[in-house]
């Protein structure tokens, strides 16, 4: 008679086994906080910050493409004096394309509200609420292509697949809501690094952004992908995802806990939970005709972009910590080599009316005082023409970005670039001091934020990132 053989044992149980135990300290060490994360009952619960915070949750409106800073909201009097002129210094090292002279604004400045800040005609209705705006107009980056730039905006480095701002949040603070993921990107753009830049790389998985629709869609039609199973009904799941926990915990009892198979049974239980939870967050049939007006949503200009806006909204109030909006039409939206009158103005126009009509709401609502509103593109634009002369080239070296509401000072201009607006000279902030800011505002720590992976602790400021105090109510 053939011997019974013995049950096999998986990798890690044998590391665990063998060698007196120390391969599994090593395989425990290269693992690090995944297995702790994986560990934990609930690994989206609630967390408490490090110290008190200012806001609750970020909304980030994302215009893709670089907006340009000297035709919103700094106005330069030299650039107008000086149009056709050759620049008065030098240009970059390192340039996206060749430019040539200097080229004025098409469009004029006004101040506005008891604070008297800047803004161009481009934005008549947040002209309207300027008294909670914090500009910073020196904000400087390192990469003058979209595809670097918009991965360091969003995960704080150019080169490597790592972890979005909406993940370290997630990982940072859990959500509010237990039905709702933490971080939600709405109608993401497709291009210049895709999925890596709502992706939450080498944290667990749960705390990946979860895409209501993309750019290639309108926002009438976005939507969770499967959100909905007309397979099989809710009493059916429920039997399948206790199959799975019970599979799930002898494997444990064997070979101990594996953080890639808990990271996926948690995305299939709050996938599970999102099919009741996220329709009622997505019908929009409730809101009334007034509120809906105010984001623009009886016009057809304004109706795709303000529909974000009010689902921004929504996700918000129900508790989900990181909510990203990208004004993006499936191409580089805000990138105007030439035509920047034509194509400025058609961005401006589609955004301006639903963005002060969700700070109007926010702040009707109350949502405002503990809503960190986050504006800007991933760099600026020079001051000098390129193309046929009608257009303006990329510029890292110095532009503008808001924010809004809990955390920071409403009417406040902090930092300047120099009398052309080319780069920033006065209170310089780079990305990775923005992030620092951001997540302090939230009550994170940069420097304590850290996830260990591949032998080394990985922040979203890397080894850099000051906190821009001045900036804080």
């Amino acid at each position: 008679m053939t011997p019974e053989l013995p049950p096999p044992i998986s990798r890690r149980a044998m590391l665990h086994r063998s060698a007196v135990g120390f391969g599994s300290l090593a395989l425990a060490s290269m693992m690090g906080d995944e297995a702790r994360a994986s560990e934990t009952a609930n690994p989206l619960a609630a967390v408490l910050p490090h110290f008190a915070a200012r806001a609750k949750r970020i909304i980030f409106l994302f215009m893709s493409g670089g907006p340009s800073q000297v035709d919103t909201f700094d106005p330069k009097p030299l650039l107008t004096r000086d149009d056709g002129k050759p620049l008065p210094f030098d240009k970059p090292r390192v340039q996206f394309n060749t430019t040539a002279n200097l080229m004025k604004s098409p469009w004029q400045f006004k101040q506005h509200g008891e604070s008297g800040l800047w803004v161009s005609d481009l934005f008549p209705h947040l002209a309207q609420r300027v008294d909670d705006l914090c500009m910073i107009h020196s904000l400087h980056g390192t990469n003058p292509a979209h595809g670097g730039a918009v991965m360091k905006i969003h995960t704080g480095s150019e080169n490597f697949v790592r972890p979005s701002i909406g993940s370290w949040v997630s990982y940072g603070l859990g959500t509010e809501n237990q039905n709702l993921p933490a971080f939600v990107t709405i109608c993401p753009t497709l291009a210049f690094g895709g999925i890596n830049n709502w992706s939450s790389a080498f944290l667990p998985a749960v705390y990946q952004g979860t895409p209501f629709g993309d750019a290639s869609v309108p926002s009438a039609k976005a939507q969770v992908k499967y959100i909905r199973n007309t397979r099989w009904p809710r009493a059916v799941q429920e039997l399948q995802l206790e199959k799975l926990r019970l599979m799930n915990r002898e494997d444990q009892a064997r070979s101990g806990p594996e953080a890639s198979l808990e990271a996926r049974i948690n995305s299939f239980e709050l996938a599970f939970r999102m099919q009741s939870e996220l329709p009622k967050v997505e019908d929009l049939s409730g809101e009334s005709e007034a509120t809906q007006k105010l984001y623009g949503m009886d016009n057809p200009v304004t109706a795709n972009f303000g529909r974000m806006c009010l689902t921004a909204r929504r996700f918000a109030e129900a508790g989900v910590r990181f909510i990203q909006v990208t004004h993006n039409d499936n191409k580089v939206q805000w990138d105007q080599h030439a035509d920047l009158k034509i194509g400025h103005e058609k961005n401006a126009l589609e955004v301006d009316l639903p963005i002060a009509g969700l700070m109007a709401d926010l702040k009707a609502r109350g949502l405002l005082e503990d809503t960190l509103v986050w504006w800007g593109g991933e760099f600026g634009r020079t001051p000098t023409s390129e193309g046929n002369g009608t257009g303006r080239d990329h510029n890292q070296e110095g532009f503008t970005m808001w924010l809004a509401g809990g955390g920071v000072k409403g009417g406040f201009r902090y930092g300047a670039t120099d009398d052309y607006g080319y780069y920033a000279v006065d209170n310089k902030v780079h990305i990775h001091d923005l992030h620092a800011t951001m997540l302090h505002i939230l009550g994170l720590d940069h420097e304590r934020l850290t996830y260990r992976y591949a032998g080394r602790d990985f922040r979203l400021t890397d080894v850099h990132g000051n906190i821009v105090h001045d900036i804080l109510a």
